[in-house]
């Protein structure tokens, strides 16, 4: 009659030490392979982990490893281990979200260094040469765009809708293709080329972080 309690316990005993007798690899196997994987990392593995939702800001220029692994990484796939912060970890994406983006191009002047007036005006004589050619929007904004895409010649990517200043937002839809208009914000004066029609693409993540 005891045989089969004695035998239950040495076997909840084996099924709690699992996850810590695995090797990284088998673990990012076993977590691939769950119908229900943070159901698997509590109970099989038990180990702690935290799910996020990333939302995908850019397709290229990523800030940083999420952003990154939201974007370029697959579904179920495991990635890692990572370190952060002294802190070791798997990341496994969950799921996916579409979103809309726009491939936009900026030269920027800070109106807190010019005029409005200067501003405006040094706009109109951009957007004039421009037009007019040979000057091209690239060749400009590295000679005039006070922001950070002076090094991608105004090339600010393909940019999440929601996240554009709003100003440029509202007026994007609007536009055609190849089109460059100025547009205020609070923070001054924007030059932009609308370079390419709106695309979807992966705008939202839910990723699991598992925490060795």
């Amino acid at each position: 009659m005891r045989i089969l309690p004695l035998v239950l316990f040495l076997f909840s005993i084996h099924f709690s030490s699992l996850g810590q007798k695995m090797t990284t690899a088998q673990m990012k196997l076993g977590i691939e392979g769950a119908d229900n994987s943070p159901l698997y990392v509590k109970d099989v593995l038990k180990k702690k982990f935290k799910i996020d939702t990333i939302i995908v800001t850019r397709t290229n220029f990523f800030n940083s490893l999420a952003d990154s692994l939201a974007y370029k990484g697959q579904v179920k796939k495991v990635y890692g281990p990572y370190t952060q912060k002294g802190q070791r970890f798997l990341v496994q994406v969950l799921a996916k979200a579409p979103n809309t983006f726009y491939r936009v191009s900026q030269i920027f002047l800070d109106t807190s260094v010019f005029s409005y007036r200067f501003a405006d005006s040094l706009s109109d004589n951009i957007i004039s040469r421009i037009k007019k050619g040979p000057e091209t929007f690239e060749h400009l904004a590295q000679s005039y765009s006070m922001g950070g895409e002076t090094v991608t010649k105004g090339d600010l990517g393909w940019v999440a809708e929601g996240v554009l200043i709003p100003q440029i937002a509202r007026e994007l839809p609007r536009r055609k293709k190849g089109e460059v208009f100025k547009v205020w914000s609070a923070n001054g004066l924007h030059i932009i080329k609308k370079t390419e029609d709106p695309k979807k693409d992966t705008g939202f993540a839910l990723m699991m972080r598992v925490f060795l």
